[in-house]
């Protein structure tokens, strides 16, 4: 009966420490060292969302091409979001086991090996297949990257290293959409994908020649089975508040997306030749913001600047579902700004959670997390499909109510951060007053 007790990993009251700093680590900022894999880092993460981004666009060219129905393509699509979350959880147990440079190239390897697949197939049950295989490897490699930069970088510095990661998203939709589309439309569908997989190849090459061994986490006490280990992971209380905060936070990009463009063009008049413009400004606008966010956190407070970003987005989700017929630059603003108040909760937030597992559960935490948010941006999807409906002019109908479910999801979710961030400054206070006891002991030191 105390066996599972006696495996159970220690959960010391201290917030984590970088487990294996390669250099001194410098408290008014990165050093070379740290700099460079910050970058490493937001290339990977740029390839990842890049494959995932690229098939919606390309729709309307691999549709025709491969003689498959809409229904077909909607499967392939979701086929990658369902594999990453399921890969998430099957691989959590084994996350903390490994060195992470290691466990990052073996599933960044086979990621880009599923990419070339994409690239090669040539029916539809084929392209099935590969979309499966990139989820089952790409899935992972967002959680790896995660716990390998709150392994290397202290507290104070990282919601930057979260805003610099996060603007992968931006530079995939500003730089890696538009140059997928023009390769497809010079060439064909096939190109775009064999073009990233060659990319994302020498990425992985710098990586296993620039990134040093991330391994601080295997001197600690390690339990002897995985799937305690997953099991331990999945019901500690402190992280299932965030594992929930994850998944309501994910609920209001996820319900957005997907109906963004005909939103844009159904409601709000924009004509399709200025679609790529409003894209383009708000990715841009979106890069730019990513690393101010990040310095404001670690300067003004993650749970401050999360607030913000929670009051923003709220605002700007009510106006932008509620709109009628609007100009180009006008949409062009309230885009922006709705990306600020949203890149606002997600970059705090990580920086904030990534304190919360202790070092030897951080790769299965974040294997968990990811799995999340992939399996919970399935379902908000389907939610706001099922809310929606198409109008006879083409205008979507109840576009508001997926704003006010939005606005829900973002107050709770702001609920359990506000505990979240409680529980972090009580477990800091209480190692701060152990090691200041510990210094003041009699005979402390020798």
């Amino acid at each position: 009966m105390s066996q599972p007790q006696a495996n159970r990993p220690a959960r010391p009251p201290t917030p984590p420490t970088p487990s294996t700093p390669p250099t001194p680590s410098s408290p008014a900022g990165f050093t070379r060292y740290q700099k460079t894999v910050t970058g490493l880092l937001a290339f990977l993460q740029f390839a990842v969302i890049l494959d995932f981004m690229l098939m919606s666009p390309l729709g309307a060219v691999i549709m025709p091409a491969m003689q498959i129905t809409p229904q077909q393509f909607g499967l392939v699509v979701s086929a990658y979001a369902f594999s990453a979350g399921a890969s998430g959880l099957l691989t959590a147990g084994f996350a903390d086991r490994f060195d992470r440079k290691r466990l990052l190239l073996f599933f960044y390897g086979g990621f880009v090996l599923g990419t070339v697949w994409c690239g090669l197939a040539q029916s539809f049950e084929s392209l099935l297949l590969a979309r499966i295989v990139t989820g089952l490897f790409g899935g992972v490699i967002g959680s790896i990257t995660l716990a390998i930069a709150t392994d290397l970088f202290a507290p104070h510095l990282r919601g930057r290293v979260m805003g610099i990661i996060q603007t992968s998203f931006a530079a995939s939709q500003v730089l890696g959409i538009p140059i997928g589309l023009y390769l497809s439309n010079t060439w064909n569908w096939h190109v775009p994908f064999l073009a990233m997989a060659a990319l994302g190849a020498i990425g992985g090459l710098v990586v296993s020649m620039k990134m040093q061994p991330v391994d601080g986490h295997l001197k600690l006490k390690q339990e002897h089975s995985a799937w305690m280990h997953l099991y331990h992971t999945i019901t500690e209380p402190r992280y299932l508040i965030a594992f929930a905060t994850t998944a309501l936070l994910m609920t209001g990009g996820f319900m957005l997306m997907p109906f963004s463009s005909a939103y844009l063009v159904g409601n709000l008049g924009i004509d399709l030749h200025h679609l790529p413009t409003v894209y383009l400004v708000t990715g841009l606008c979106t890069i730019a913001f990513g690393p101010l966010i990040g310095r404001a956190a670690d300067k003004v407070g993650k749970f401050r600047v999360f607030c913000f970003g929670a009051v923003l987005s709220i605002i700007m989700v009510l106006i932008y579902t509620h709109l009628g017929p609007v100009t180009v630059p006008m949409i062009v603003l309230i885009n922006a700004v709705l990306f600020l108040g949203i890149f606002s909760r997600m970059i705090p937030f990580q920086a904030l959670v990534s304190s919360i597992p202790s070092p030897t559960q951080r790769g299965s935490f974040n294997a968990v997390s990811a799995s999340i948010q992939q399996l919970s941006g399935g379902l908000a999807s389907v939610v706001a499909g099922h809310i929606v409906t198409l109008g006879p002019e083409g205008q979507l109908r109840h576009f508001d109510v997926v704003g006010f479910v939005i606005v829900g999801t973002t107050l709770l979710a702001s609920l359990l951060v506000w505990r979240l961030n409680r529980d972090v400054q009580l477990r800091a206070a209480a190692a701060s007053k152990a090691a200041t006891a510990t210094t003041a002991a009699p005979g402390a030191g020798g």
